[in-house]
């Protein structure tokens, strides 16, 4: 639900320019009444190491969690997800094709020196520049910015890229195609500005901290590898005032029962995750701080298109078929998740999927034609299928890998060698190709069903299932150059029959967010599908 009609208008690409003034409340409010605690300090969880802090060379959510504190995009969300302006104060289109973005004045870097728009000109080239090897280069082609297909295939000059500086203050952006939720898209991780000189300087040494430079509300202070990132509040930033935290440290602890006993032991006012196997207990004991919200991700496993036995569409279905997915939801998360049967989940703005005809059957029916399947590719009692699958280290990854792998054996008489993998190391290897099947989970960067669809397309640079098909790079290209929301909406559903046609991948659940959150901490975004939490936006009470 929009706030008010200016930001509808905003949101669905109007042409108009609109002052900040016109947004809801940018950082945190503190309700009247409410004491603040002495000590403004604000303890996350983070899941796992992160691989890197340089926006243009990360893929992940932990990497993302922490870049949103240290640097500011074009624009921001508040608490219901709603877009309200960053560095960008107003921005104006008529065609949805050409965008024009206003800087304030006052955003400054860590360093004090004025953020401008040649900051984002130079950073967006960067982006898609092919030496940067971003690994999130397509996420600019997506948004069909003027030649950032061609710059990222290396047929075209990285400065012909359709983003100009108009003056300081004054970023010109020109698309190919009209897309109507492009403001939306300039949120994402990969879009935020980095500093030229400072990069220019340092090399890969920048995200240092005693080289950092950034322009978010908070400053790199210490990163101990492996134990500890602690953030400092920016004075240069441009709404520092109304700012109340005065440090974020975010903990890469992998085990989540080991994050709950922290957290418990207050040591933690925000975990990333909760133990599954805990959850029923947490929420029967400690229901004040458990927190469970709706989130646009889904949690899917890939298959390796590219490697026998892989490349057989029969493998695929059977392997996917045959995992009980109500099993999974309710037996060991038992939070909320549904059972996923397709690639976007269903509170996806402007998305009504339908379920495919495999998701209709009983699991007894499923496993009955998987085991059909599977044999007609020449496995059976004779030939085992036997396979590695790999996870990234979790104990809830963990338990739903044994508990699939379990299933396999049961009904198709599959052998799934588990192999878990470091946060980096297995985005390395995933990415190289180096596995059958995977564990992955994808979440949604701007609230439309083309941020989980184009996962698949086979131009994109994080399709590590390998997936290429032509009949799906037709529907979804048509999709993208549609302005019609309706129109969009069907070739959404057309493009997820042909993932269930093709199996690429098997989808196992929709997630919901569901971590603990301290009665002292005020402000927590509890309402927010895309999981954007702004530290700024929160603050500790006093006890």
């Amino acid at each position: 639900m929009y706030k008010n009609k200016i930001t509808q208008a905003l949101l669905l690409g109007a042409g108009m320019t609109v002052a900040a003034t016109s947004f809801s409340t940018l950082a945190a409010e503190v309700p009247a009444g409410v004491k603040l605690a002495a000590k403004q300090e604000l303890v996350r969880g983070n899941g796992t190491e992160v691989a890197s802090l340089d926006p243009h060379k990360t893929e992940g959510v932990p990497e993302s969690h922490v870049i949103r504190d240290l640097l500011e995009g074009l624009v921001n969300q508040d608490e219901n997800g709603n877009t309200v302006p960053g560095v960008a104060e107003s921005w104006e289109t008529t065609d949805n094709r050409t965008f024009t973005f206003h800087l304030r004045k006052d955003a400054k870097w860590s360093n004090g020196d004025p953020v401008t728009a040649h900051d984002f000109v130079y950073s967006f080239k960067r982006a898609v520049d092919p030496a940067t090897a971003s690994p999130y280069s397509w996420y600019l082609e997506m948004t069909t910015m003027k030649n950032a297909d061609e710059i990222i295939a290396g047929k075209a000059d990285k400065e012909t890229l359709g983003v100009t500086a108009i003056d300081d203050n004054t970023l010109k952006i020109e698309l190919e195609a009209a897309v109507p939720y492009f403001v939306k898209m300039m949120g994402h991780t990969t879009v935020k500005p980095v500093n030229q000189k400072v990069v220019e300087k340092y090399g890969d040494d920048w995200t240092k901290p005693e080289n950092f430079v950034g322009n978010g509300a908070f400053a790199l202070d210490k990163w101990v590898v492996n134990e500890r990132i602690v953030l400092k509040r920016n004075p240069q930033y441009w709404d520092n005032d109304k700012t109340v935290i005065d440090q974020v440290t975010f903990l890469p602890i992998e085990n989540q029962v080991a994050e709950m006993n922290r957290f418990l032991a207050g040591e933690i006012d925000i975990t990333n995750e909760l133990p599954n196997e805990h959850f029923r207990r947490l929420k029967k004991d400690h229901s004040d701080v458990v927190s469970i919200s709706g989130n646009l991700c889904s949690y899917y496993y890939g298959f390796n298109n590219a490697k026998a036995p892989f490349d057989d569409v029969r493998v695929r279905k059977a392997l996917s078929y045959a995992i009980d997915r109500d099993i999974v939801t309710k037996a060991l998360l038992g939070q909320g998740q549904k059972s996923g049967y397709f690639l976007t989940p269903e509170i996806t703005a402007n998305f009504n999927p339908v379920t495919p005809e495999y998701g209709k059957l009983t699991q007894k029916e499923r496993n009955a034609k998987a085991k059909e399947l599977l044999e007609e590719a020449g496995f059976g009692k004779g030939k085992p299928l036997e396979f590695t699958l790999l996870y990234n280290t979790s104990e809830n990854h963990k338990k739903i890998a044994v508990a699939i792998a379990s299933m396999w054996k049961k009904n198709l008489g599959v052998t799934a060698n588990l192999e878990n993998q470091e946060w980096k190391t297995y985005l390395d290897n995933r990415r190289q190709g180096n596995f059958d099947v995977t564990r992955a989970g994808w979440c949604g960067d701007y609230n439309e069903a083309s941020s989980f669809l184009s996962l698949m397309q086979s131009n994109n640079s994080s399709n590590d299932p390998k997936y290429h098909s032509k009949a799906y790079d037709a529907i979804m290209e048509k999709a993208l150059n549609s302005t019609s929301e309706s129109e969009r909406e069907q070739l959404y559903i057309q493009a997820e029959k042909q993932l269930a046609k093709d199996m690429p991948i098997a989808p196992i659940y929709q997630y919901v967010k569901a971590r603990l959150v301290s009665t002292k901490v005020g402000g927590y975004p509890s309402n927010n599908a895309e999981d954007k939490l702004f530290s700024k936006d929160m603050y500790i009470i006093a006890d």
